[in-house]
């Protein structure tokens, strides 16, 4: 908030650019027609989250270098969350009291994923995201779910280097 006040530029780094990717994942029209998921703020979010969450546990992978680099990933994707909230026009007074709620629902969300994510247990990771994402139609949780494990297992594959400058996302199946 300093840096905007005082209009001073943030440098762009490499948590930038993977946030942007996974904000382009996120939006890939076949979650949205092929899964149903419902094209709403809240769907998106968690949409974007369970991909920020992919990227954030293949850096971790990486020793301390890699955890640096998931933490300011992760600091990228709150303040999106900030932004957003204000240019959904909330204003500074309350700012702090929505974001707390957020913060809840992020940390909440990535609780539940990552014991899915980590295991694996595609029937857990499948519930919990039925339960947030709530895709429309009877195996769209667990396709969404089969996607993330296999991009899970994908983004391993590839060095960090190649993750940083373009992550492998799996196909998003019917």
């Amino acid at each position: 908030m300093l840096q905007r006040l005082l209009g001073l530029k943030r440098r762009p780094d490499a948590a930038d650019g993977l946030y942007a990717q996974a904000v382009e994942q996120a939006r890939d029209p076949a979650f949205y027609g092929r899964l149903g998921v419902a094209d709403r703020i809240d769907s998106r979010f968690d949409l974007y989250l369970l991909h920020v969450q992919l990227l954030i546990l293949r850096l971790q992978a990486e020793g301390d270098m890699g955890r640096d680099l998931a933490q300011r990933l992760f600091d990228v994707f709150v303040s999106a969350l900030d932004n957003d909230l204000r240019e959904l026009g909330v204003g500074d007074l309350s700012i702090a009291k929505k974001m707390r709620k957020l913060s809840e629902h992020v940390y909440g969300r990535m609780s539940a994923y990552e014991s899915g994510l980590t295991v694996p247990d595609e029937a857990a990771l499948a519930e919990a995201i039925a339960r947030n994402v709530a895709p429309a139609g009877e195996n769209a949780a667990a396709i969404l779910a089969r996607y993330a494990l296999a991009t899970r297992k994908r983004l391993a594959a590839q060095s960090l280097d190649q993750v940083i400058a373009t992550a492998d996302w799996a196909e998003i199946a019917q």
